[in-house]
């Protein structure tokens, strides 16, 4: 069962927090393992099993990263070796790339700063650009739906990548 599923909620990119967090909690009470000493291993097993999987559920779909990757593992969009970006972007995260090697040579904060604000605005637009088809996903149905999903998918590669690089970033600027 999967994790929409288990918590019997429609699948997703944007979840209500509020409603997922009470429903882990509501599941958290129903699985206790504590609540099942009494009763026979098999069951003892079984409740075990529940509670993990509440756990893994809720630490899955309450991280909007992890929820997104998760959605396109479970879809099969999402596969080692087989994740594509589009050459203009890569074009871009190269300059970007090379732009960091420089910095690593000759360190010149203004332009840490400069590269800092350019892959924030690139993330940003990202968002901006993403944020519709998500909202429609889950009415989108068929061919439709499968072409969303390569989409997001696209998206979330790029924000990977541009991650990386704002943690390169980070690396820099504390040892300014």
């Amino acid at each position: 069962m999967n994790y929409f599923e288990f918590y019997n909620i429609p699948e997703s990119f944007l979840l209500d927090e509020k409603a997922l967090k009470a429903k882990y909690y509501q599941l958290s009470r129903e699985y206790h393992p504590d609540f099942f000493a009494n009763e026979s291993q098999e069951k003892q097993n079984e409740i075990l099993q529940l509670s993990t999987q509440n756990t893994n559920a809720y630490r899955t779909l309450s991280d909007p990263d992890l929820r997104m990757q998760y959605i396109l593992k479970e879809h099969g969009v999402l596969e080692e070796g087989k994740n594509e970006l589009p050459s203009d972007f890569l074009m871009e995260m190269m300059d970007l790339n090379e732009e960091l090697m420089e910095l690593e040579f000759d360190f010149d904060a203004d332009k840490l700063h400069e590269i800092g604000e350019k892959s924030s605005g690139m993330t940003a637009q990202l968002d901006n650009d993403i944020l519709p088809m998500l909202q429609r996903y889950p009415e989108l149905h068929g061919v439709t739906k499968e072409e969303a999903l390569q989409e997001i998918k696209t998206y979330y590669l790029k924000k990977k990548y541009l991650l990386r690089i704002q943690e390169t970033l980070s690396k820099f600027a504390s040892r300014s």
